[in-house]
């Protein structure tokens, strides 16, 4: 329905002016090649106009080739209009961009700062994955259809609830069976009412952290550290506070020496991104009581806790707060997703806040973007509760094991002594050592990747999570949306791209 304003006090006809007005949205490309046009009765009926002006109008249009008639199907835009068969429509083309060209607009210091944190990688389109692409589940053995089931069963019979605009908060099902499953699996004591909804974990950080921080306060960040939780507390004007992590995860008492006086921690205690470290029993304690001294909070993101598939699951550094389930004494925000349990795109996750703090975190949400779409968080609660969810997680542990197992060996095969995998016992990700360094300039983990990524690889240097140069030249790989195959085939490659950059 092209948008036609006519004006019976100018002198030009109302043909003419329905003409020249959807010739010119044609020309301009609002009304795109190849679009069907309502009928002549259809566009007389809403311009108010008599069929017979429309129709006038219309003829000319495609007289003049800007439309051509499909006989049973309608009236369509030309896929290539007069002015380009006449070649005047590269030259207008070219006047745009000139005069388009220009300054790049100005950011605020923060919009710059946001702006040069790069959070998304490379994506493929179609096809298999490419190796070796970090942060990917194993969307292959995702069960699909079961989870078709469940919607169709749910949009079968819709109630008026899954149509209207929900609760910030959440679906209450959700909330009650989140609560149920981390009590369980992750020793959290709360209630329904402490969980908070979200669109994945990126916007929980976002709440979290625009709700507790003043601009200029500190916080601290572990260094290397996920570049998401990076670019929510720039958002937030937080003065980031890097505080190495090393084999025993964040070293909490460097923290307190940079930076005691900070409002709130960032960690992500079961299995540190990127490293993969596990934060050990002593420092947990130590921050939390760090945490309660300065009236700080801690934000703890549980990244990759379900898939340990080596040693003893590690409880959750909620758990260590004996308030957890009180309300206000606590100072340990949980912070979970389903877009690496599940699938991404299913874009839910959530955090357990105190009680006090639950309202002010949903109406933040609803000042977002309201809520998650209703439907997918009532088929999201079915899943869990019928014991589905259980079942995919305890399936997918041994398929990361599994998959771990044949990286290791892959690259022991094609890259022994190029480079070494860090140990693992969790997770979708490894770290690899590389043997040879660059001396002063560009890292050698730089020029790799710049290298995989020309062969259809993805793998991203450690340097790319760190805020100064890290002393170690590491990769980070990727090997959990990857079947041993890929995994294998992946390996020829890197070891190609390494032995034409030794």
């Amino acid at each position: 329905m092209p948008i036609v304003a006519v004006d019976p006090s100018r002198p030009l006809p109302l043909y003419e002016q329905v003409y020249e007005a959807i010739r010119e949205q044609i020309v301009a490309r609002r009304l795109r090649s190849g679009s069907r046009l309502a009928s002549t009765r259809v566009l007389a009926l809403e311009l108010g106009l008599s069929r017979f002006t429309v129709v006038t109008a219309m003829d000319r249009l495609i007289a003049e080739g800007y439309l051509v008639t499909r006989r049973g199907a309608g009236t369509f835009v030309v896929g290539m209009l007069p002015e380009q068969r006449m070649r005047v429509e590269p030259q207008r083309r070219t006047r745009e961009r000139s005069a388009g060209a220009g300054a790049a607009p100005r950011l605020s210091a923060r919009g710059a700062l946001l702006a040069s944190v790069v959070i998304t990688g490379p994506r493929y389109e179609r096809g298999e994955p490419r190796p070796f692409r970090p942060r990917r589940p194993a969307l292959d053995v995702f069960p699909v259809e079961l989870w078709a089931r469940i919607l169709r069963r749910r949009w079968r019979a819709p109630r008026h609830g899954l149509l209207d605009y929900g609760d910030p908060a959440g679906y209450g099902p959700l909330r009650e069976a989140i609560a149920a499953h981390i009590s369980v699996t992750r020793g959290l004591r709360c209630a329904a009412e402490q969980v908070v909804v979200t669109s994945g974990a990126q916007q929980a950080f976002d709440i979290l952290f625009r709700l507790l921080l003043d601009p200029g306060d500190a916080a601290w960040m572990e260094e290397p550290g996920y570049l998401d939780v990076r670019g929510a507390l720039i958002g937030a004007g937080a003065r980031i506070v890097p505080v190495p992590v090393d084999r025993e995860g964040l070293v909490v008492a460097e923290g307190v020496r940079l930076a005691r006086s900070a409002k709130l921690a960032v960690v992500s205690p079961s299995h540190q991104y990127p490293t993969g470290a596990t934060l050990s029993a002593t420092r947990r304690a130590t921050l939390v009581e760090w945490a309660r001294a300065a009236g700080a909070w801690i934000v703890e993101d549980d990244y990759d806790s379900y898939f340990r598939y080596r040693g003893r699951p590690v409880p959750a550094l909620h758990h260590l707060d004996e308030d957890a389930g009180a309300g206000a004494a606590s100072r340990v925000l949980y912070v979970g997703t389903f877009s690496k349990t599940m699938f991404p795109s299913l874009r839910l996750g959530f955090c357990v806040v105190p009680s006090a703090l639950a309202g002010a975190v949903a109406n933040l949400r609803a000042i977002a973007d309201r809520n998650s779409p209703i439907a997918d968080q009532a088929a999201l609660a079915e899943f869990i509760d019928e014991g589905h969810y259980d079942r995919h997680l305890r399936r997918v542990r041994l398929v990361y094991q599994e998959r771990y197992d044949a990286m290791r060996h892959a690259f022991q095969r094609e890259l022994a002594g190029a480079i070494t995998l860090a140990p693992a016992s969790a997770g979708t990700h490894v770290l690899g050592r590389l043997a040879d360094r660059a001396r002063g300039g560009e890292s050698l983990a730089v020029r790799v990747a710049r290298a995989a990524a020309a062969e259809g690889l993805v793998v991203f240097p450690l340097s790319r999570y760190c805020q100064a140069r890290p002393a170690a030249d590491a990769l980070v790989l990727g090997y959990g949306g990857l079947t041993p195959r890929r995994i294998a085939a992946g390996a020829e490659r890197l070891a190609r791209v390494v032995e034409g950059l030794r």
